[in-house]
Formats: structure tokens, sequence, C-alpha cells
């Protein structure tokens, strides 16, 4: 298996011989709704646009997560798997195969990845986001991955790989809009992955607005490592950095536990 995270929640994960783009914010910026004034994010320069996709993986709708002018630039062809509210701003782009997942179905990929949403983050009435788990189905191997750090109770134990926030970003007022110093932790209990890799951190992008004046971070790694340990769990972190390849070497707890 291979992840390279392409900063914020964008990610290439490589399974199963499968090229799957997940949640891509590559090119122009990034705001919410044109209010630039408000929060607007930029990087130096576009990143380039994977080839040879198999699978375009959207988790929500909201820009950060589908972000129309990046999936503008993607082969329209390539299929789409995607929470109800990602898939519709998929099919106003006029990607042609999209698949809307609600928690609890799923979506097999060349018979070799099964990729099941499970509960993500409810974004407002009536708009429930997904997270995702994907299995490699020649060896058993899981990835869960969800960006605001919603996670289910019922999540299939043990997982080998897990992406997800491990600080807070916080409001005034409003509290956690991402949860990771604590949510991240109770995870990591309820199903001792093997490595863990942060999500939703800025990497190599610049923040501006008046909603970056009042986001407080909490947390970092190496306050996260030091609860894991305290919690007796050997978990390994990796921070990746933006565009690196890397290689995840798992044994699939599956097969482990098979012999």
């Amino acid at each position: 298996m291979y992840l390279t995270w392409l900063d914020s929640n964008s990610w290439l994960i490589e399974l199963a011989d499968r090229r799957i783009l997940l949640d891509p914010w590559l090119v122009g910026e990034l705001t919410f709704g044109n209010v630039g004034w408000l929060f607007k994010g930029t990087r130096s320069h576009d990143r380039p646009i994977p080839e040879n996709l198999d699978l375009i993986l959207l988790s929500q709708g909201i820009e950060d997560h589908a972000h129309p002018e990046t999936l503008k630039r993607l082969d329209r062809s390539v299929p789409v798997v995607a929470s109800a509210s990602a898939a519709k701003v998929a099919q106003a782009i006029g990607f042609k195969s999209i698949t809307t997942l609600k928690p609890g179905e799923s979506f097999t990929l060349s018979s070799s990845v099964q990729i099941q949403a499970t509960v993500g983050s409810a974004l407002g009435p009536g708009t429930q986001e997904n997270g995702y788990l994907l299995t490699e189905l020649p060896t058993g191997v899981t990835v869960y991955y969800e960006p605001h750090g919603s996670h289910p109770s019922a999540l299939p134990t043990p997982i080998d790989v897990v992406i997800t926030p491990i600080i807070d970003l916080a409001l005034p007022l409003v509290g956690s809009i991402i949860k990771g110093t604590e949510s991240a932790i109770e995870l990591a209990k309820q199903v001792k992955p093997q490595v863990m890799l942060p999500t939703a951190a800025g990497g190599e992008i610049q923040f501006e607005g008046v909603l970056i004046s009042l986001l407080k971070e909490i947390g970092n790694v190496e306050d996260f490592r030091t609860k894991l340990t305290q919690a007796n769990l050997n978990t390994q972190v990796i921070e990746p950095k933006p565009g690196d390849r890397i290689e995840i070497a798992v044994e699939s707890a599956t097969i482990a536990n098979s012999l």
C-alpha cells in the first residue's frame, strides 16, 4: 500500500494496484461559498493531477472535500463514489458514473477493493456525511478515513491503518469543528491500528481571512504519541510531508489472527 498526502484532506491511496483519489483540492483557491474575506486557502503552486486514476472518493460535499475547480480538471469518465451531498457536486460537474453511498452501504472496485461508508460528520440538518473503510480484498488489509474526528461506535476491530485528525481546531463559542485530540485516542483504543496518519492539517497551504484569526489549534503529534504510550498502544504515527509517496507495510490483522 502507498499513501500520498496532497495537503488538507486530499490523499492518493494506492491499494491492491488501484489508484483512489480522496477528497481532492489540488488547484486554485479554497473558499466556502466564494466568501474569501471569511476564509481562503492558497498554495504557491497547483499540485499535479494524478494520472491513471481508478476512482474518485468524496466524503463530504463542502469545498475542502469536493472542490469544484479541482473536480473540473479531472477526467469525467473516472467513476465517483460519494456521500449524498458530494454526489450532487459531482453530478453538476458532469461525471458519468456516480455511486452514492449511505453509511453501511458498500461499493467494490474491480473485485479488489471494497469501500464501505461509515457514519461521518453531520454538517447540518439532514446532511449526513461519510467516513470510509477500505478493504484490500486479496489480503484483508483495512484503511479507515474520517476527516473531522466523528467516529461511529460500530467499527470492525482491529483496523490496520487510520487516517484522521489528531488535533482540534476550535472556534470561540462554537467549540471544536475538527475533533482530534480525544476522539483519535479513543479511536485508537477501539480499533488498535498498526499505523495512524494525521489529516486536515495545512501542509504547504497558506490560510487567511477573519475565521483564521479566531481558530485555535489544540494538541500536536508528540502529545498524541504520548497518549498512545500511556494507553499501552504501539501504534506508529507517521507525519507525511505533502507530495511524498509513503509505503505503508502492515500485516493484515485478519490474516495474523487466523495463524
